[in-house]
């Protein structure tokens, strides 16, 4: 079967679905534009299937490298047989790859190895064929100056029969099925250590359960505990015994005078070379699976996240609070431009609170502030009364999460963009832009520094950063990015981009103004027809004062569609612009006259789609929210408490909520709705506004549980 025929098989697509995604692919389109512009050639493929399809192109273009690599080594020993050739060839199969090579693999000088050398492999066969000769007197024929005793020569030849067992496929596979069937994973306190140690671990200080029903979360709990010494992981055969006694049955002859030596080779094999081996094996998979489970979820928060409603161009003001160095507040135009900086003193210990009122006052009239964005971090909640107290009518007072923030201002990016500046403005400039634009703000910060993610440093780090990247790419072209206020950093992400060209862009808007139209991108250096085809449908111009643009420049219509909607528009008997504004000609349309070889009505619906919103935020509207004002520590809370709660974080077995104290608060997966929930996030996104209830206060290990059973939300 061919690369593409495989992995129409493993993603239950049709086979020229593959065929004409990957020629995409290999012809440098990205998934946001193969899955927005090239539905007809697709199927109708969403992100996620040509993302498979990408990923599995690349598991198996290395497979093939692999395979080769193994052909030419087993050719080189004089060993490869055409069956054997062609079998290598045939498999996709990493694991039977592996399986087929092991006998071949160079390999240091084994136990075997060294009996092998001594002459020792004729005894080791015979007691294998040739079960019924007597094997003491058939190991007195190999007797030499190494070989000085018969006790020496028998374990020679079990060195060798373990090593031919623990290489043969069908023995791997047999306890490959046994681990499938009834592994358990295993953890216990390592030895000498103390429990008083690790004690955020002390729930699998004494742990067992079968490893197909360790849960992702649990499972890298346990590695993460394991890493730092504190516990000692295993993964075993429920019955042990049974696993050796399975493994034993094909190679002994029973009532053999050979029995004794044979079993115990193959035991020895078990113990000292399968099942370590197999072990290993089930540990990377378990922690591969784990893995992937996590970063799954992982990527859902972020893109939730990301895709958070933004409040929009208006004016802000960011406050970054604090109690001894103060409460850093920054003054915004509705471009996200810093208008000024300084720093109040409300609280303690200095407490100058009237003055930092009247100060905010001051700059609330003299910027014509219309929102604030207070960081939820250290005198966050006091900061908020504070403001609140100030009663500017018409200005919005948010609280706003500055997860990742101090990582922003340290950053290369935040320098560039205010040299001139401290951390601490740059931590209240990135506070107020994220209220304004979350994602073109987070898209700044590493989406580990953030927190919606858990055990997002015990993950394969290169298989998240490829998913997060992922991520953040189709976010940002899903929104869509103005072309003429975007930042470096945001562009970099737009299909077909990257560092290079956002910086040409960027430099060509600084040089020569705002973009007019989309065409004029072709004429920043460096930025070719294939980048305008790439990029084009994703920036988005909006109306600008004394500028007559095409307002398709302004909607996610290509380019390379203008002239169908203009011939649209002109067998309606009227412009563009005039299409636009009358849905009712627009609903006459009958897209089927204008179906042709490549576009189908998956893109017609598309352009009619846009043609009804352009240029609207498929994001929404951000909306004002105040905690309980009463809550200030886990110790005001009381069981039975209703209160008003922040979704910041989601994980298979719950979600956290933010209840405007220090310590989240926990709704567990079975607590998050009157029905059964596999998953809170079926129910849950990321900066959703809950209602809770508290059903329980753990003190001592600052842990809150909450409840959304029976709550009006």
């Amino acid at each position: 079967m061919s690369i593409n025929a495989i992995i129409a098989q493993r993603l239950q697509l049709r086979e020229t679905q593959v065929e004409h995604t990957v020629t995409l692919l290999e012809d440098g389109a990205t998934i946001p534009f193969i899955s927005r512009y090239r539905k007809e050639a697709t199927g109708n493929l969403d992100e996620v299937k040509i993302a498979a399809i990408a990923d599995e192109l690349q598991r198996l273009s290395e497979l093939k490298h692999r395979k080769e690599y193994v052909i030419e080594t087993i050719e080189s020993q004089g060993k490869l047989t055409p069956e054997l050739k062609t079998r290598i060839e045939n498999s996709w199969d990493a694991i039977e790859i592996e399986d087929i090579y092991l006998p071949f693999k160079p390999k240091r000088r084994t136990r075997a190895q060294m009996a092998r050398e001594k002459g020792l492999e004729p005894l080791a066969e015979i007691l294998l064929s040739k079960p019924w000769y007597d094997p003491e007197k058939e190991a007195r024929k190999y007797l030499c100056d190494e070989v000085p005793d018969v006790e020496n020569a028998l374990q020679g030849a079990e060195d060798i029969i373990a090593e031919q067992a623990s290489e043969n496929e069908t023995t791997r596979n047999t306890l490959r099925t046994t681990f499938s069937l009834n592994a358990v994973i295993s953890s216990r306190l390592v030895k000498g250590k103390d429990e008083g140690e690790g004690m955020k671990f002390r729930d699998y200080f004494d742990w067992q359960e079968p490893l197909k029903r360790c849960t992702s979360h649990r499972l890298l709990a346990m590695r993460r505990g394991e890493a730092e010494g504190v516990l000692r992981v295993t993964i075993s055969p429920a019955d042990e015994e049974d696993a050796a006694a399975r493994l034993v049955r094909p190679y002994v002859k029973r009532g053999t005078p050979a029995e004794p030596f044979v079993e115990a080779a193959v035991r020895d094999a078990y113990k000292r070379l399968l099942k370590p081996s197999i072990e290993t094996e089930f540990a990377a998979q378990s922690k591969a699976k784990a893995d992937e489970e996590a970063i799954r979820v992982f990527a859902n928060n972020l893109k939730q996240l990301l895709l958070a409603a933004p409040l929009g161009q208006k004016r802000i003001m960011g406050i970054d609070p604090g109690f001894r160095t103060g409460c850093k507040v920054v003054c915004l135009d509705a471009q996200g431009t810093l208008l000024h900086n300084e720093t109040i003193y409300p609280h303690e210990p200095r407490r100058e609170y009237t003055r930092a009122q009247m100060t905010l006052r001051h700059l609330m009239e003299r910027f014509h502030v219309e929102a604030v964005a207070i960081g939820t971090g250290t005198a966050g909640r006091e900061t908020d009364e504070m403001v609140r107290e100030i009663g500017m009518p018409g200005v919005e007072i948010f609280l706003v999460s500055e997860d990742g923030a101090s990582v922003y201002s340290a950053s290369k990016t935040a320098r560039d963009e205010f040299p001139d500046h401290d951390v601490t403005v740059r931590g209240a400039v990135s506070i107020a832009r994220r209220l304004a634009d979350p994602l073109a703000e987070l898209v700044k910060i590493d989406p580990k520094a953030i927190g919606v993610g858990q055990y997002q440093h015990d993950v394969d780090q290169n298989a998240l950063k490829h998913s997060l990247d992922q991520t953040v790419e189709s976010c940002v072209n899903a929104v869509g990015v103005n072309l003429n206020t975007a930042s470096q950093h945001l562009l970099t992400y737009v299909s077909g981009l990257g560092p290079a060209l956002a910086k040409n862009i960027v430099d060509y808007r600084t040089a020569n103004g705002p973009f007019s139209s989309r065409r004029q991108l072709l004429k920043v250096p460096r930025l070719g027809a294939k980048a305008f085809e790439q990029c084009a449908g994703f920036l988005r111009i909006p109306p600008q004062e004394g500028v007559s643009g095409n307002p398709l420049d302004n909607t996610a219509v290509h380019p390379e569609r203008y002239a169908l909607v203009e011939q649209m528009a002109k067998d309606a008997g009227m412009t563009v612009p005039q299409l636009i504004a009358d849905a009712d000609a627009r609903h006459r349309i009958d897209l089927k006259r204008y179906c042709t070889a490549e576009v189908g009505m998956p893109t017609l619906t598309d352009i009619m789609s846009e043609l009804d919103k352009p240029g609207r935020d498929p994001r929404g509207t951000a909306k004002v929210f105040a905690f309980n004002d009463k809550i200030r520590t886990i110790d005001d809370l009381e069981r039975g408490m209703v209160l008003p709660g922040v979704v910041t974080n989601i994980t298979n077995f719950g979600a956290f909520i933010d209840l405007g104290i220090k310590v989240k608060g926990l709704v567990h997966v079975s607590q998050c709705a009157e029905r059964r929930v596999k998953d809170p996030s079926e129910v849950l996104r990321i900066q959703q506004q809950v209602m809770v209830r508290v059903i329980d206060i753990d003190y001592d290990r600052n842990r809150i549980a909450l409840s959304m059973k029976g709550v009006e939300q």
